[in-house]
């Protein structure tokens, strides 16, 4: 087991910090997920141009580290298609699990999250942003309303 601290300063100034930290006037799609194990729970609003993300709001209940994570994706999601959220989620799932080294890109500063692999029991809530991101990209598209095609 790693003893490396999951709950770094970048860890913890990431989660005292999180960007767009209020939900949509009118999103085209949105998401929650709660994670079974913790409890811990993320909302997350979209608005889409086109196949991008073009604004997005979230409402977090979560531990330092599902809340150092929804502030990486909400500082970094603008202009994000569906593909690269998935291929985030994708490599942060592989770093939790010690099959890869993390997200690069736009998401690669959840990184700082793995020291987290030694503890899986915070890894669903570590998830929760990216997955409500990407449930909130795929209501959006089936969402008439919001004239996406």
């Amino acid at each position: 087991m790693s003893t490396a601290d999951p709950y770094s300063r970048d860890v913890l100034q990431l989660a005292a910090n999180i960007p767009h930290l209020e939900r949509l006037a009118a999103p085209h799609g949105s998401a929650r997920k709660v994670s079974r194990l913790c409890g811990s729970e993320v909302a997350v609003d979209l608005q889409l141009d086109g196949e991008r993300v073009s604004a997005v709001g979230l409402d977090v209940s979560a531990c330092a580290l599902g809340q150092a994570a929804a502030s990486v994706l909400s500082a970094n999601i603008a202009g994000a298609d569906r593909a690269e959220l998935a291929a985030g989620l994708d490599a942060l799932n592989a770093m939790l699990t010690g099959a890869g080294e993390g997200p690069q890109g736009r998401f690669e500063a959840l990184r700082v999250l793995a020291p987290a692999r030694s503890y899986p029991a915070r890894h669903g809530s570590i998830r929760l942003a990216l997955e409500a991101a990407l449930a909130a990209f795929d209501d959006a598209r089936n969402n008439p309303a919001a004239g996406l095609s």
